[in-house]
């Protein structure tokens, strides 16, 4: 049975042989009906695969309120040396520890933009200050030294951790762990040098690159609550007390109930909406079904170019039927089953869709591969796509080939021995 199977394969490969040319352009259908499959399926799966990661980063466990403008206070910001008080509250603090059930933490957070400066290295940064529990919430790798800890909050300590972006450009041969730099008119001490992750596009990590975190209670006793910034002819003042407050919940399913308490309890004690609710876990479902259809749309696409391939080898196979009369009449003739016939157009088929399957899957390995050298873009090439779409590509033959092997089998011998 084995050697039988083997000799009819043989002798579809040799029939194709005799042709060339024409078994190759039914083969390129194929072949770029497979490519592109993967090769979309790589980019869907590589861009949401980043997407995801951020959204990871950010903790599923995690809520973050932001303090943002209301409309309110967007058009009273116009208005020449008015000052604008939003955003959230020390109390706010104290109100979701001691009130809301299954909150483990509420770590406050106070953003200033202050100019480093190292002798003459000058560099933009913005002050994060906060406490201990950011370094918890926000996991980053610890390139140097060590992060802020409790002592470094209670004692007013004047020391502060830089982001790995910060430290090459202030202290660039210099030594790192211990040096002092001036932020603001005041001097602190590095005493650590972490990695950043700069988020992008609608998912937003809560640092920079450009960040430098000190003590919270310094933050407030440096640099107050009140902000100016200076434009050509005009200042803008600003009192906000929190800008951030990262709040952890002992467990995933109590995160929404979270969420929703702490919408309550911002309405009752707010004003106006000038506060954002942002929940990790629901963009990390959201995208996650985003996912799932990005690659069914994309999938869907790409099926259509092998489609075609398919009915490229049904041509081609409908025509070779033609070609062929005499000699499947012949074999009829000499003894040939129908099945026999059948089997032997099938093979030459599933030859043709398997061939151009696995030069599409390398087309489909190198095009992901250009497109991140080229552009950057992560790509990501599952085993998923590669056995989908080599399984698609034999399943086309199969479909494809039927019709043309039925129509071959079901010719009358001695028609067909007439045929000329």
């Amino acid at each position: 049975m084995r050697s039988k199977l083997l000799r009819n394969i043989h002798l579809g490969v040799k029939t194709l042989l005799l042709h060339k040319l024409r078994s190759f352009l039914t083969v390129l259908g194929l072949v770029f009906g497979v490519g592109s499959v993967i090769a979309m399926l790589s980019v869907g799966e590589g861009a949401s695969r980043e997407a995801l990661d951020r959204i990871r980063k950010l903790g599923s466990n995690n809520i973050i309120l932001s303090a943002v403008k209301s409309r309110e206070d967007e058009a009273a910001s116009t208005v020449r040396s008015f000052m604008s008080v939003y955003g959230l509250l020390y109390d706010d603090q104290l109100r979701v520890e001691e009130t809301i059930p299954h909150v483990l933490r509420a770590v406050p957070v106070k953003l200033v933009r202050k100019n480093g400066i190292l002798g003459e290295r000058t560099l933009e940064l913005r002050i994060v200050g906060t406490t201990a529990g950011w370094f918890e919430l926000v996991k980053r790798g610890l390139v140097a030294g060590r992060t802020l800890v409790r002592r470094d909050i209670d004692e007013h300590s004047a020391v502060c951790v830089l982001t790995e972006y910060g430290a090459r450009r202030l202290l660039a041969t210099r030594h790192t762990i211990g040096q002092a730099i001036r932020i603001g008119g005041n001097c602190f001490e590095v005493v650590g040098i972490i990695r950043s992750e700069q988020g992008g596009g609608k998912i937003q990590t809560p640092d920079r690159e450009i960040d430098a975190y000190i003590p919270i209670s310094v933050c407030r006793e440096r640099f107050g609550d009140v902000n100016i910034r200076r434009t050509s002819g005009s200042r803008e003042m600003e009192r906000v007390e929190l800008h951030q407050l990262l709040i952890e919940a002992d467990n995933i399913q109590t995160v929404q109930p979270v969420a929703l308490a702490l919408e309550a309890m911002l309405k009752r004690f707010h004003k106006k909406q000038d506060y954002q609710i942002s929940i990790p876990l629901a963009l990390l479902r959201q995208a996650e079904a985003t996912k799932r259809t990005f690659n069914i749309v994309l999938g869907s696409i790409a099926a259509i170019s092998l489609l075609v391939g398919g009915i490229g080898i049904m041509n081609i196979m409908l025509a070779s039927v033609t070609e062929r009369t005499r000699e499947i009449g012949i074999r009829r003739a000499i003894g040939a089953k129908r099945r026999q016939i059948i089997s032997q157009f099938l093979i030459e088929t599933v030859v043709l869709s398997t061939v151009g399957g696995l030069i599409g899957i390398a087309v489909g390995l190198f095009i992901p591969w250009m497109i991140t050298i080229f552009s950057g873009m992560p790509t990501v090439v599952t085993l998923y796509s590669l056995v989908l779409s080599l399984g698609i590509s034999m399943s086309v033959g199969i479909v494809f080939g039927l019709y043309p092997a039925v129509r071959a089998a079901g010719l009358d011998p001695i028609v067909a021995l007439r045929h000329e």
